[in-house]
């Protein structure tokens, strides 16, 4: 080719290329404006928002601030916390120019990842900071409390090579290794037995650490139990308390190897997220101890202050207010966490969350729950059945939801790009990121499940599913994903169905998905079934009951009309019955349970699964977009009387009854409904400083047969149903609006 026309196809391809860079940063330019507030100008100044070049795309302030400092100068660098961008002010005026030119449609390697940033100019730098919160009472953190020598002599103590060590009651568990010294803590009544010390006592590497603790007051008695944790990269433990009436008052914790970020919650839902340095100390007494639970969510990154040796260290609780912030790759970190066992009941001033002094431990009535015969009956098994069970297991229940549907991500990328997305029942939000180009607002009857969304960064509200607070007609679409299978009556269902018709625009669609009594359909057997002989009959793990790690559902359409129901079993004397796990089912209203039980067993089936589960996750976190629902709400929230939506799998199977026995039995118990329920979350995956008796909880499901969602759909007004299918155990319908 001639070097002339060579040179005119490179740049009529350069200038095809900068079109396409100059469309994407209107693109974002628009999106800033929509989902912040933020406003770009034309006008060349020192300061640039850069888009996707935030802390919640995975952008950490080191490998953004290495791009920049290319540039020229950085005077300022802000990265507010959970969001897709950052602002950067230069020195002068030229090194931003300099940056816009260069930086606007390049590719930023951050670790295995990459992400396109695109920049423009702003007029101001603002980043609203929260008022740091204050460490929960009875919590001290030293930092640097042993050298590094000592914490090489201390890890070296430890003999992993065993796999089966009587001696210091070694196991695998789901998402750690452990060993006991002094006493076993038994996972199959989540204490400990006070009568049968084991045959070795605490390393004689921890007397001199332990000593130092009783001369600095942190202890007044010397701990006779060591419980050793071994956390792998992405591997973290649900929010819990510890047992009351196992241990003493005083908890010592020493993390060694790597720093990671203990989240502390009070019951009136503050949440307190604590860096806990390597070589620190966390002490924990009183309330703090007692009261809070304490848990590290699985992730294989931190977003932690940034380490500045010319300045005093941070308070282990600015992680929420500081915008000088940075992301920390989690490494293999192991925790020392000593404990004085309690001979006497504990006479704590919590009662809410103490065993000795009846939670957890009253009785469950003998009689299973009926099926609501009138609106209050219906209200109150959703309360019991359904609301209370999402918000004690919400945090472990986020952990087996990583992988969005493939059909439920083909409607999302189908929406245009601008348009308004509802998710009523949005669970942890794993659809709200699916599709960037959309505005997506989610609500969810759980405000557990809503506080996971917002620290994942996206934007949902509590809300009850029959009376969701935005305006009508203000949606291009809605889903439902798993949601109204909770709902206990027939009007309920339909409810919740109108509410999704009203909320769409004329020509908006809304999908929904419940789960099908038709377990095989079409001579094809779900997931659900297929993996019936997984695990251990009776006692089978809620992320092994899950079929989110499917690759390709199996997908039937169901245009056909069905004129009648299948005469299936009903619920006998009015009385609902606890499914069997892995079964088909035999009839349509129920309860499945979900037992939390640990042990070497399951640490092996599920271990196989935790490097694809982080993946994803990390995936998840590179989701930019927020968007406030302000501008769209017209009446009050209301957080009563609606099944949440963890935007589920059915699949998953749950319940809520507290079970001192071996959990593999499933009982089939109906919880107090008068008791305090904030405790039960304590334990679904064993805690770090193990947790009270394990519970097992069971949810309200109403299983829909063939053409019964078409059926209810059909009665709402001025919406026509234009797709249904089978999806892997699930009814589907996609509708229309009139």
């Amino acid at each position: 080719m001639d070097a002339g026309v060579e040179n005119n196809v490179k740049a009529a391809r350069r200038s095809k290329e900068e079109k396409k860079v100059l469309r994407k940063q209107i693109k974002a330019s628009h999106t800033l404006l929509k989902h912040e507030g933020i406003s770009t100008t034309p006008q060349p100044n020192k300061s640039l928002v850069v888009a996707n070049g935030g802390l919640g795309n995975g952008v950490s302030r080191e490998e953004l601030s290495a791009a920049l400092k290319e540039m020229g100068e950085v005077e300022t660098l802000m990265m507010p916390p959970h969001k897709p961008y950052a602002f950067v002010t230069f020195r002068c005026e030229e090194s931003a120019r300099k940056a816009l030119v260069h930086l606007n449609g390049h590719k930023l390697q951050c670790g295995e990842n990459s992400v396109i940033l695109y920049v423009g100019y702003v007029n101001s730098v603002t980043c609203e900071e929260e008022k740091s919160a204050s460490l929960p009472e009875g919590l001290v953190l030293v930092e640097d409390f042993v050298s590094p020598e000592e914490e090489a002599l201390l890890l070296a103590a430890i003999d992993w090579s065993s796999t089966n060590d009587d001696v210091t009651a070694q196991k695998a568990l789901k998402h750690r290794r452990v060993k006991h010294y002094g006493f076993e803590f038994r996972y199959d009544n989540n204490n400990v037995d006070k009568d049968k010390p084991l045959p070795a006592g605490l390393p004689e590497e921890c007397l001199p650490v332990l000593e130092r603790c009783v001369r600095n007051g942190h202890i007044t008695v010397m701990p006779d139990q060591l419980t050793i944790n071994q956390y792998e990269t992405g591997q973290g433990i649900p929010p819990h308390v510890d047992t009351h009436s196992a241990f003493e008052d005083t908890i010592l914790s020493l993390s060694l190897g790597a720093k990671t970020v203990m989240e502390f919650r009070h019951p009136d839902g503050r949440l307190v997220p604590v860096v806990l340095p390597r070589q620190s100390l966390l002490v924990m007494k009183g309330e703090s101890r007692y009261l809070w639970t304490h848990g590290i969510t699985p992730r294989k990154f931190d977003m932690v202050p940034v380490c500045d040796p010319q300045s005093p260290a941070h308070s282990a609780s600015d992680i929420g207010s500081n915008s000088n912030l940075t992301l920390s790759k989690r490494g293999t970190r192991t925790s020392f966490t000593f404990r004085k066992i309690r001979h006497e009941p504990c006479r704590c001033a919590f009662p809410s969350t103490c065993d000795s002094q009846g939670a957890l431990s009253t009785p469950s009535p003998p009689s299973a729950p009926s099926l609501p015969c009138c609106h209050a009956d219906a209200t109150r098994l959703e309360e019991v059945y359904v609301h209370r069970v999402y918000d004690a297991i919400a945090s472990h229940f986020s952990s087996t939801r990583y992988s969005p549907w493939p059909r439920v991500c083909h409607f999302l990328s189908s929406l245009p790009p601008g348009s308004v997305l509802a998710d009523v029942g949005c669970g942890n939000g794993k659809y709200l990121g699916v599709n960037p180009e959309v505005i997506a607002v989610g609500s969810d009857r759980s405000s557990a499940l809503v506080q996971i969304c917002a620290e994942r960064g996206f934007q949902a509200f509590v809300s009850d599913a029959l009376s969701v607070p935005l305006r009508t007609a203000s949606c291009d679409a809605c889903i439902s994903i798993a949601v109204i299978h909770h709902f206990s009556t027939q009007e309920r269902r339909l409810a919740a169905v109108r509410e999704l018709v009203r909320l769409l625009k004329p020509a908006g669609r809304a999908l929904i998905y419940v789960w099908a009594f038709e377990q095989e359909h079409n001579k094809q057997r779900s997931k659900y079934l297929k993996d019936q002989n997984k695990g251990q009959p009776g006692n089978l793990s809620p992320v092994n009951n899950t079929s989110e790690d499917r690759q390709e559902p199996h997908v039937e359409d169901s245009d056909r009309p069905v004129d009648s129901m299948q005469d299936v079993g009903k619920v006998t004397d009015g009385k609902l019955s606890v499914h069997t796990n892995r079964t088909a089912f035999n009839t349509q209203d129920l309860l499945v349970p979900w037992h939390l039980k640990e042990g070497k067993r399951q640490g092996e089936e599920e271990s196989r699964k935790d490097g694809k589960q982080n993946k994803r996750k990390e995936m998840s976190r590179k989701t930019p977009g927020d968007f406030s629902p302000s501008s769209l709400s017209s009446k009050p929230k209301s957080d009563s009387n609606s099944a949440p939506s963890p935007g589920s799998d059915p699949n998953v199977l749950s319940g809520f009854s507290p079970d001192t026995s071996n959990a593999s039995h499933g009982p089939d118990s109906e919880p107090s409904l008068s008791g305090d329920t904030t405790q039960t979350s304590s334990s679904p995956l064993k805690p770090e400083s193990e947790s009270g008796p394990a519970p097992v909880f069971h949810r309200y499901y109403h299983v829909f047969q063939q053409g019964e969602l078409e059926q209810l759909c059909a009665q709402v007004a001025g919406v026509k149903v234009q797709r249904s299918y089978h999806d892997q155990g699930n009814w589907c319908v996609i509708l229309e609006k009139d």
